[in-house]
C-alpha cells in the first residue's frame, strides 16, 4: 500500500504527515533527524483495522516535501509534543496509540506528561526515559559546532555510525545513502532546535509507574544508542509492558529489519483492539 501525503493546519502551522490504512489511529513519530518517511515500511503494511498517521516533526521534512519555515527560535520537547497533540485535534481522534522511535519516545513521554488521557497505549523503540547525562550534552554541543561548520551533511556523517547496526553497515550498504538523504534535506535550524530539545529535555523516569496503559518496546540487538538493558530497565519500571528485541538490528530497528519490527507494531496493536473489542 502507498502511503497518501496529507496537510492540516495544526498548532498555528502546517503539518505534513503520511497516512495508510483505516481504522482506529496509531500516531508513528520519527527520530531525529529524520522524517515521517523514515516509517514508509509501516505505512506501506498496516495492520488490519489500524489507521497509521506519521506526521513531520516541527521544522522537518521529507525528501519529497516541499521546504518547511524553519522554527522561530529554541524548541522543547513538550513543543513537538504539544505540535503532535494538536495534530491529533485537528483530525478528531479522541485518542490513539502513540509509537515513537528514538526522539519520537522523547516526545511520546512528554505527550503522556502533557494529556495522559490521549494515549491509549505505546509503542517505545529505540529509546530511553532518561535525560542527558553531562557527556551526552557535550557531545549535543558538539554536534552544534558541526552543523554550523557543514550543515546536515556533517550530521549525517557523524550519526550514521550509531543510527544503523553493525549487519546493516557490512551488508546493506544501500541503506547507509537512504539514511543520509533523510538526513540531509533537513535544515540546519530544524536539526539545530531539535538538538537543544534534545539536550535539555526532562527526565521521564519518575514518570513511568505513573504510565498504565500498555507498553511495547522495541529495541535492536544491535542498538549502540539506546541498548537491549536501558529497554529491559524500561520495561521493568512500566506497569503493563513486554519487549521485542530485534536481531541483526542497530538503532533504526523499523528500517533495518521491517519484517519483524513490523510484525511487533502489529501482533500489539491486534491486542488492544481485541481487549477494545
Amino acid at each position: 500500500m502507498e502511503p497518501v501525503e496529507r496537510s492540516s493546519q495544526a498548532a498555528g502551522r502546517t503539518v505534513r504527515y503520511l497516512e495508510a490504512g483505516s481504522g482506529e489511529p496509531c500516531v508513528l513519530l520519527h527520530a531525529f533527524p529524520l522524517s515521517a518517511d523514515m516509517w514508509r515500511p509501516q505505512l506501506e503494511d498496516p495492520p488490519a483495522g489500524w489507521r497509521l498517521i506519521a506526521p513531520d516533526l516541527r521544522g522537518f521534512r521529507g525528501p519529497s516535501a516541499a521546504p518547511v519555515p524553519a522554527p522561530e527560535g529554541p524548541a522543547a520537547i513538550d513543543d513537538y509534543a504539544r505540535d503532535v497533540l494538536a495534530l491529533i485535534d485537528a483530525l478528531a481522534l479522541p485518542d490513539a496509540v502513540v509509537c515513537g522511535l528514538s526522539m519520537g519516545g522523547y516526545v511520546a513521554f512528554a505527550m503522556w506528561r502533557l494529556a495522559p488521557g490521549r494515549i491509549r497505549g505505546f509503542v517505545l523503540a529505540d529509546t530511553r526515559a532518561g535525560a542527558d547525562s553531562d557527556e551526552a550534552r557535550a557531545r549535543r554541543r558538539q554536534m552544534l559546532e558541526l552543523l554550523a561548520r557543514k550543515g546536515a551533511a556533517g550530521i549525517a556523517s557523524v550519526m550514521l555510525p550509531g543510527l544503523l547496526g553493525r549487519t546493516t553497515r557490512e551488508t546493506r550498504p544501500e541503506m547507509e545513502a537512504r539514511v543520509r538523504a533523510l538526513v540531509e534535506v533537513n535544515s540546519p535550524e530544524a536539526i539545530g532546535a531539535a538538538i537543544g530539545a534534545l539536550m535539555e529535555r526532562p527526565d521521564s523516569t519518575p514518570h513511568l509507574r505513573e504510565m498504565t496503559v500498555p507498553a511495547r518496546l522495541i529495541v535492536g540487538e544491535q542498538d549502540t544508542l539506546t541498548p537491549p538493558d536501558l529497554a529491559e530497565e524500561m520495561r521493568r519500571w512500566l506497569p503493563d509492558a513486554d519487549l521485542t528485541i530485534i536481531e541483526r538490528a542497530g538503532h533504526l530497528t523499523n528500517l533495518e529489519m521491517p519484517g519483524p519490527f513490523n510484525s511487533a507494531l502489529a501482533e500489539f496493536l491486534t491486542r488492544l483492539h481485541v481487549e477494545r473489542g
